[in-house]
């Protein structure tokens, strides 16, 4: 990326910012992320969007009338977390419930499920949809990520919301036109994170990636670079492949990623446009141009959306829109929006009631321990990025970074104030979910939250009750993250680690956990991002267990815990 940047770590904050005051006129910036400058008209279904940031235009630059009610955007390349995507639903929603529509990535599904599960719980109806567009990540539909087709699927629905069409019939709508849809994509360089030295990874000169993800995954294959009309012929063959029998009308979208320029992609769509009518396509409303990038990928995928006779997908395709970056047709001016902002947004928690003197004491060891981890990740941040970017997008360290950070920051504070050690574990897990995002940030949170109900504000934490904290946390880990052993994540070496820890002691316990997180590079991926690159994996470890299994050992007490310490 070109050096404009102050800070890498306020870099997605600062770009919002900026965002949200270039465009007064359509949006307002809330905790989390933009909503509509204008009120969601009572009893209209608030269709809110959101993923990482480093996607521009998505998924901010499509909020004003005609298309979503609230965009909540995470730090780049990951998921907002599960308070500031309600913070962002809450200011959207007027009486008609809300309908999250993100792409299927896992941290995006932990955050947005459990964002809908708060929503619910406070009598808002919320659901859920996700975007499973990317032909190239898996065979099965269902399993397959979301790229570009986010827009054609997100447009569509948000048009039936802004009709009148109830929150059952918007999210058939929705689900519909998913299923409908179809990417392909080649890439020709990598990008590069805010403030990064080198690009996530590269493609060698003559050279073309199949398959990119957009958060900077490297590509399933390779193939020797070709001319326009072939590389066009070729994202166009595989996109027809499942087209639907009699496909006769579709939404064309031929997406750049952050580098290639829009004459290149008018000439690929020149030949795009010839071979639909060769083949009897119509193309509707077709769009060229940047619409869902990967910070400053080069390369470009291309989206068909496939109509049926009178299923309507193809009007709302075409309905009037005023966002940001996508303007279509004509919407009368609406008047903007009178409430307080700043009432829905997360704001620091009031002081926590004093906790006893033992649990304080208790506290006080749980911040200390708290940056010795955030010591540990910035240690590592530079090597745990450099294993994530084998099979994902290489941000495991500064996620963990930002997670930690936040979770001391909180944690400070709660010893200030007094806090117990329960309260202090619980605020420094919703901290690091709210200072990550993504899933290591949902994971975490969990872990920490766990551990906080099990140590209370009242009695001293005993090595009996640590031990029962670390079971709680790795159960609610594999509980929240739905893995296994086996499935190359942080819980090949949780797990180990806590059930060596009742028998063994922590030093035995962290060791199992080093030599588990070690043998996890004998093992493909099978859940995250990284399962889409399977055995590419292999000869790597997991970066979640190392990073587990580097701050277990950096926790070892320098002598052996008793049980009533």
């Amino acid at each position: 990326m070109a050096p404009l940047i102050n800070d890498a770590r306020r870099f997605a904050r600062e770009a919002l910012d900026g965002f949200a005051a270039a465009h007064t006129d359509l949006v307002r910036p809330v905790h989390g992320g933009v909503v509509r400058a204008s009120a969601t008209p009572p009893g209209q279904v608030a269709v809110v969007l959101g993923g990482g940031s480093g996607h521009y235009p998505a998924f901010a630059g499509w909020v004003g009338p005609g298309f979503a009610h609230g965009a909540a955007c995470g730090e780049i390349f990951a998921s907002p977390s599960a308070g500031q995507i309600a913070s962002v639903a809450r200011a959207a929603e007027n009486g008609g419930g809300v309908l999250f529509g993100f792409g299927n990535y896992a941290g995006d599904v932990l955050h947005f499920g459990q964002a809908a599960q708060r929503l619910r719980a406070e009598g808002i109806d919320a659901r859920v949809l996700t975007v499973t567009d990317d032909l190239a990540s898996h065979p099965e539909p269902s399993q397959r990520r979301g790229i570009a087709g986010d827009l054609t699927v997100f447009k569509i629905m948000c048009a039936a919301a802004e009709r009148g069409a109830g929150i059952d019939e918007v999210e058939a709508i929705g689900r519909r036109a998913n299923a409908a849809t179809r990417t392909l994509g080649y890439a020709f360089d990598g990008c590069t994170l805010p403030g990064a030295p080198r690009p996530l990874f590269s493609v060698a000169p003559g050279r073309m990636a199949l398959g990119l993800g957009i958060h900077g995954e490297p590509g399933l294959d390779e193939a020797e670079l070709a001319d326009a009309d072939t590389i066009a012929d070729r994202l166009l063959d595989g996109v027809l492949k499942e087209a639907p029998d009699g496909a006769r009308r579709a939404a064309v979208l031929l997406n750049g990623l952050g580098a290639t320029k829009y004459e290149e992609l008018f000439v690929v769509y020149r030949r795009i446009a010839e071979r639909l009518a060769a083949a009897g396509i119509e193309p509707v409303a077709p769009e060229v141009g940047e619409h869902v990038t990967s910070l400053d990928m080069a390369g470009l995928s291309l989206t068909l959306t496939y109509f049926e006779e009178d299923d309507g997908l193809a009007e709302l395709w075409q309905a009037p829109a005023l966002a940001p970056a996508f303007r279509r047709g004509h919407l009368a001016p609406r008047p903007d929006r009178t409430d307080d902002l700043t009432t829905t947004a997360t704001t620091r928690p009031p002081d926590p009631a004093p906790g006893t003197p033992a649990s304080r004491r208790s506290a006080a060891r749980a911040a200390e321990a708290l940056h010795t981890l955030r010591a540990t990740v910035a240690a590592h941040e530079e090597r745990l990025g450099a294993l994530d970017a084998v099979g994902g997008d290489g941000d495991h360290g500064i996620g963990m970074r930002r997670g930690a950070d936040a979770a001391c920051e909180a944690a400070d504070r709660a010893l200030g104030a007094g806090a117990g050690a329960g309260t202090l574990l619980v605020r420094a897990g919703e901290a690091w979910s709210d200072g990550a995002g993504g899933t290591s940030g949902a994971l975490w949170a969990a872990a920490l939250t766990a551990a906080g109900t099990v140590a209370g504000d009242r009695d001293p934490v005993t090595y009996t009750q640590l031990v029962r904290a670390v079971r709680e946390s790795v159960d609610a880990i594999v509980r929240i993250g739905g893995a296994r052993p086996g499935d190359k994540t942080l819980v090949d070496a949780a797990v180990p680690f806590a059930e060596r820890l009742p028998h063994d002691g922590w030093a035995a316990a962290a060791r199992a956990a080093t030599r588990a997180a070690e043998d996890t590079a004998r093992i493909p991926a099978r859940l995250g991002r990284a399962r889409t690159h399977g055995d590419r994996t292999l000869g790597t470890p997991d970066p979640g267990a190392v990073s587990f299994a580097l701050i277990v050992t950096a926790l070892t007490p320098h002598r052996a815990p008793q049980e009533d310490t």
